[in-house]
């Protein structure tokens, strides 16, 4: 485990409300170590177009740098790639896509950040959801050896085609089966996120994915769930149970950052207030460190 482990979190919420360098500003004098760039919003904006995404990353860097902060993972937008029926539907989804995806893998370099999150493909036929898989991680590949960082896999959830309001596992959805995707990838390339809120929407005990993961394990997405819905809340307002949590990453031996992606249900009434927003932040950083702490004490 690291001497120290760094707090970040998603800049999504924060960014949309207080605009990228107000955002990194405000983040760094609240206490957070480290931002995991979201760009399933800002990849649409001029800021990060083709043209101009080099010289914002380079303007966040320096802003970030002067306030002793720093870019330590990255979330791709999604989904990358829809298996619509038609093959002229499915093309023009991948053309739309499949840039947004490279450029944020490019970004996500120039920001320095050690790993970028790209979702798994949620394939109709499940016998061939590994192979279409690996096929899509590896065609990735070069892009990240260009922009020198890591693609992490992340745990996702699907819907019931029965019922839409019903969550259910999916692609990924258990540490076992990120551990055995990850396992048919190069490890110097590819590395593991596990989204600890996602974990019991399909039933499974977030300590439980964290041990069948192991040394795998290098990234996290820390919210809090009630088990039914993807809140993505401050923990400790939903069910996940952190004393678990925490011991099993002291457990393992995790050497990567704490990482939140809390937004949802907590962070989207305070949209429209900065004031709000930044105590909410606030909240989320003295929780951030306690669950650090915690993680250290279990380690005794």
């Amino acid at each position: 485990m690291r001497e120290r482990m760094s707090l970040s979190t998603t800049t999504e919420h924060c960014f949309k409300l207080f605009g990228l360098e107000e955002g990194v500003k405000m983040l760094a004098e609240v206490g957070f170590d480290a931002l995991d760039m979201n760009f399933c919003n800002v990849i649409d904006t001029e800021a990060f177009s083709e043209e101009n995404y080099a010289a914002t990353c380079e303007k966040l860097l320096r802003i970030a740098k002067e306030c002793g902060i720093y870019f330590n993972q990255a979330h791709a937008p999604f989904p990358g790639y829809m298996f619509y029926p038609e093959q002229e539907r499915r093309d023009a989804y991948i053309q739309k896509m499949h840039p947004k995806v490279i450029r944020s893998i490019r970004a996500a370099g120039l920001l320095g950040a050690e790993q970028i999150i790209v979702h798994p493909l949620a394939c109709p036929d499940l016998d061939k959801q590994k192979e279409y898989n690996i096929a899509y991680y590896n065609s990735l590949l070069p892009y990240a050896k260009e922009a020198g960082i890591k693609i992490a896999l992340e745990n996702m959830w699907g819907v019931s085609q029965v019922n839409r309001q019903q969550i259910m596992a999916n692609v990924c959805s258990f540490g076992r089966d990120l551990a055995d995707y990850y396992d048919a990838l190069d490890p110097e390339w590819f590395t593991v996120c596990l989204d600890i809120g996602h974990c019991g929407l399909v039933g499974e005990s977030a300590d439980n994915a964290i041990r069948a993961l192991g040394s795998r394990l290098h990234a996290l997405h820390v919210h809090d769930t009630d088990h039914v819905r993807d809140l993505h809340t401050i923990p400790y307002m939903g069910k996940v149970d952190w004393d678990a949590v925490t011991a099993a990453l002291a457990q393992v031996d995790y050497d990567g950052d704490f990482t939140y992606e809390v937004g949802g249900t907590f962070l989207a009434p305070y949209q429209d207030d900065k004031v709000l927003m930044r105590k909410a932040f606030e909240l989320m950083e003295v929780t951030g460190r306690k669950l650090i702490s915690m993680i250290y004490a279990a380690k005794q």
